[in-house]
């Protein structure tokens, strides 16, 4: 999934809200009275609430006028106005009236000036359900979100009843600050309660327990819902595509489909995100033509959800189309076109489009924007420019880096050997080093056969993550390349004395709406002789135009013979040969891979994809590969 973590950039107020005065705002019935009007403010003693004289008509209506104007100016946001009635009401006596305050605490709350909403709020001597929500929402919206949770736990100390719109947003703000004590503490509250089973309280569950990380939690709320809505189910397919669980995700958005739940413009854009991430192109692009069916086409939140698919699938020409189409290009837009040009090496026409952004549109980038920059610069060696945006990140935009940005810059002074400097960079971080800056240094050090460096990464990478047995490989693998065989054997007994075992490599690649998987040297699969004899016919084309095996990948103490037979019979080439024996002419392959492509496939790839003359794009652990005519997009730098 997109990364799948989509921000707003700001917009001004439209100039119609800046000019609403307090005259455009009140009823037709008070323009030609005279109680609003500061004299006769002074002359009239100040009209007493309904409850105190229903009795008076007159100033009945007047204390109307004033809720109706307040509720005018909530809809409209006017806060300039609301002020302006806001001191009238103090002038004239009712600035305590409880009716009337609850009113400015809306209008100040959803005018994103909470801090004047709490002040209001603490001097009610009676508050309502109703007051204490809004002041519970705008916390869980505008922050700081702990007072959402401490408000609430105040409401229930004066024995105020939480309602239905209670808990949603006091969820929400549990699932921000990723606090499940609270989370639970406000479930267990909600069983008690008849609200137990509304559906918006429900999708506020399933949200928390999925951001929190707890999926089966999530799902257990889901299934215990015994009338799901779109808003329920949504709710859960999001949790999924967050969660690392796209294939449930699209799974559960045909269940939906199936029990005649109409898909929203939220579901499309959830399940298109976790088609991206699953890689089943085929998934995105019926939910693309099933969006355009449903009168969703014009809806820019589809059109970038779909350009991150497709950029995510290798078709970034399709991305691109999708996002001069937008209507409003916002920062989630140029930041999903961005880092899919980034994730694909396409270094040139990120920076452009990065440019483009700040100059012509005038958009100002964000985090996000510069991950996908300095991804563009490493995924080409760009070290010299990465560094520079880097700077301009910090020093011109004021973003504080994040672990992402120091990961990108950590992998691209390590893949161009420039230790010092990003041993430097990592000792002077202002955030904790983890597994992924480790990871990068030491990708580094296997490049260049840094031992000493790598030995030291390696102990980092074992205190984070002790029992992940790739780090043990990778290093092995480091001994092997430099002939230290002895080494490269007891890093590998220590994998065994821990029970760690090696990720078996695994490929696989989707036609007609079946994934097919393979293994190294898998012969399970209903064609797996028609599979090897493509793979024998296209080594031996490739022998005439002067390949030769490189067996520098194979890390094993064997002789060369063997080792190029364990190279012929590596996953991806397997689901390439059976994705050209089984599609037409021409047709485009995607291929995904749990590991990282080997030196020597990536090689043989290139060339096949010159011999058939097709685009073949390879999703690898670190990044895309999109292979044409003999040239893959990495130019040789992964």
């Amino acid at each position: 999934m997109v990364p799948s973590v989509f921000s707003k950039s700001r917009t001004l107020p439209s100039p119609a809200r800046r000019h609403l005065t307090l005259d455009s705002l009140l009823p037709s019935s008070l323009h030609t009275g005279t109680l609003l009007r500061p004299a006769a403010i002074e002359a009239t003693p100040p009209p007493p609430p309904p409850s105190c004289a229903p009795h008076l008509s007159t100033p009945r209506l007047s204390y109307v006028g004033y809720i109706a104007t307040l509720r005018s100016c909530v809809a409209a946001r006017a806060l300039r106005p609301g002020r302006q009635l806001h001191a009238r009401l103090l002038v004239s006596g009712l600035g305590g009236d409880a009716a009337l305050a609850t009113r400015l605490v809306d209008l100040y709350a959803s005018s994103g000036h909470v801090a004047h909403a709490r002040c209001l709020f603490d001097e009610m001597p009676q508050r309502n359900v109703f007051v204490w929500n809004v002041l519970i929402r705008a916390y869980a919206r505008d922050g700081p979100r702990q007072e959402s949770i401490n408000l609430y736990r105040m409401m229930l100390d004066h024995g105020v009843e939480p309602d239905n719109f209670t808990y949603p947003p006091v969820l929400k703000a549990c699932a921000a600050l990723l606090d499940l004590g609270a989370g639970r503490e406000v479930h267990d509250c909600v069983g008690c309660t008849r609200w137990v089973s509304d559906v918006f309280v429900r999708a506020g569950l399933v949200d928390m327990y999925a951001k929190c990380g707890c999926v089966g939690e999530a799902r257990s709320v889901f299934d215990g819902t015994a009338v799901r809505d779109a808003v329920v189910w949504n709710s859960m397919i999001a949790a999924c595509g967050q969660n690392g669980r796209p294939t449930e995700a699209l799974t559960l958005c045909r269940e939906m489909a199936a029990e005649g739940v109409g898909p929203t413009i939220a579901t499309l854009v959830s399940t298109i995100s976790a088609a991206a991430d699953a890689a089943a192109l085929p998934r995105g692009r019926e939910l693309h033509g099933y969006g355009w069916r449903r009168g969703f086409g014009l809806q820019d939140k589809l059109k970038t959800s779909l350009l991150d698919m497709y950029a995510k699938s290798g078709w970034v020409r399709v991305a691109r189309v999708l996002f001069e189409k937008l209507m409003h290009r916002e920062l989630v837009s140029w930041n999903a076109m961005i880092c899919g040009y980034g994730m694909h090496g396409h270094a040139d026409q990120a920076l452009e489009l990065f440019n483009k952004m700040r100059r012509d549109a005038l958009v100002t980038p964000d985090s996000i924007t510069f991950v996908g920059v300095l991804s563009a610069c490493n995924h080409r060696g760009m070290t010299k420019e990465a560094k520079e945006f880097f700077d301009l990140m910090v020093n011109v935009y004021s973003i504080k880096p994040t672990v992402a940005h120091y990961t990108c810059l950590v992998d691209v002074l390590g893949h161009s050997g420039r230790f010092d400097e990003a041993s430097d960079l990592i000792n002077g971080m202002s955030v904790e080093p983890d597994s992924g800056i480790w990871g990068a240094l030491l990708n580094g050090c296997k490049i260049h056969k840094n031992v000493e460096l790598g030995e030291l990464a390696l102990q980092k990478l074992i205190e984070l993550e002790p029992d992940d047995a790739g780090n043990y490989v990778l290093l092995s693998n480091i001994y092997a390349q430099s002939g230290k065989w002895e080494e490269a054997a007891r890093v590998r007994k220590l994998m065994t004395s821990r029970g760690l075992k090696k990720i078996i490599a695994c490929s696989w690649i989707e036609l007609k709406g079946k994934s097919h998987g393979f293994l190294v040297d898998d012969t399970s699969h209903p064609r797996s002789d028609e599979i090897y004899k493509e793979l024998e016919r296209l080594e031996g084309l490739m022998t005439q135009v002067g390949y030769v095996p490189d067996i520098r990948p194979v890390f094993h103490n064997v002789e060369d013979d063997e080792k190029r037979n364990m190279v012929r019979g590596h996953s991806e080439r397997l689901a390439i040969a059976f994705g050209l024996i089984s599609t037409p002419p021409g047709m485009k392959l995607l291929v995904t891979k749990n590991l990282r492509v080997c030196e020597d496939c990536h090689v043989v790839i290139k060339l096949i994809s010159r011999i058939v003359q097709r685009e073949i794009i390879i999703r690898d652990v670190n990044r895309y590969h999109q292979f044409v005519n003999g040239d893959c997009s990495c130019k040789d730098h992964w």
